[in-house]
């Protein structure tokens, strides 16, 4: 697919998941479509954390991690989610940096716009913003965050280059990209990939971890750090596979712990050059 199709693609996938929420025929977790849920999109947020949000927030949720959580975010800051979704982390960010911060969540998406702003106001939460455009061109200020985060979206990106580049822009110097993200660890046959890829279902153009420390460093981020936080395993997928018409056996030599969700980390320099 050229990029016009996979944005067309990645858009679809997210409208018809705020409608089904919205419909109340489930979120994605409700199913073992091919997008796969657990163990994915499952267990990602504290008892605490489900608390506090909106049931529809939790059922729109289609990431492989909690970014906000690991980010460390402190009051006052002003936080960017990257394909914000039913705004389940621009929530979070929200109550994290408190009142005399923000959160800003950027969506391509209108059903899903509509669906985080309804979340905001079930939640009571002031001090956030949902905004409508593309990661790869943010409708934001030159050095206007503090953070930006990103839950399981920036692999969906055919051009994942430009995505950096614009955190790179938006960010202040000394600001953080703290993002979950789907990282593929050595060597995956394209065919067995394509297959594994399907059954995660957000990892489309999943990167090796090595290219992904490259783009970042290419972009002018320093401190750049993958630390793994779920390993996905051939057992899993087993199912999945098998219907593909694959033997699980034979491919989880090439398959096995290849695919991790990991945070990926990495700082702008407090003095930072300009935007490459």
């Amino acid at each position: 697919m050229n990029e016009q199709e996979v944005k067309r693609a990645v858009g679809e996938k997210y409208r018809q998941a705020a409608l089904r929420v919205v419909s109340g025929s489930g979120g994605c977790c409700e199913s073992r479509a091919p997008s796969g849920c657990d163990p994915i999109t499952g267990n990602l947020y504290d008892a605490e954390e489900r608390g506090a949000l909106p049931a529809e927030a939790l059922a729109a949720s289609l990431g492989c991690g909690n970014p906000t959580a690991l980010a460390e975010l402190r009051p006052g800051e002003v936080v960017l989610d990257l394909g914000s979704g039913g705004g389940i982390d621009v929530l979070l960010s929200a109550r994290r940096v408190g009142p005399g911060g923000k959160a800003y969540g950027l969506d391509m998406t209108d059903e899903m716009l509509a669906l985080a702003r309804e979340n905001q106001r079930k939640a009571g939460v002031e001090n956030c913003e949902f905004l409508r455009g593309e990661i790869e061109n943010v409708p934001l200020p030159d050095a206007s965050v503090d953070v930006v985060v990103s839950n399981c979206v920036i692999n969906l990106s055919p051009d994942k280059d430009q995505v950096l580049r614009e955190a790179f822009r938006v960010l202040r110097p000394g600001g953080r990209f703290a993002v979950s993200d789907v990282v593929v660890r050595g060597e995956v046959p394209a065919a067995i990939r394509k297959s594994v890829e399907l059954w995660i279902g957000c990892v489309a153009g999943a990167l090796e971890e090595g290219e992904y420390r490259d783009k970042l460093a290419k972009a002018g981020f320093e401190a750049i750090d993958v630390e793994p936080t779920r390993v996905y395993r051939a057992e899993d997928a087993r199912a999945f596979l098998a219907e593909a018409g694959l033997d699980v056996d034979a491919i989880a030599p090439v398959v096995d712990g290849r695919f991790v969700s990991a945070f990926v980390r990495a700082r702008k320099p407090a003095a930072a050059p300009a935007a490459r």
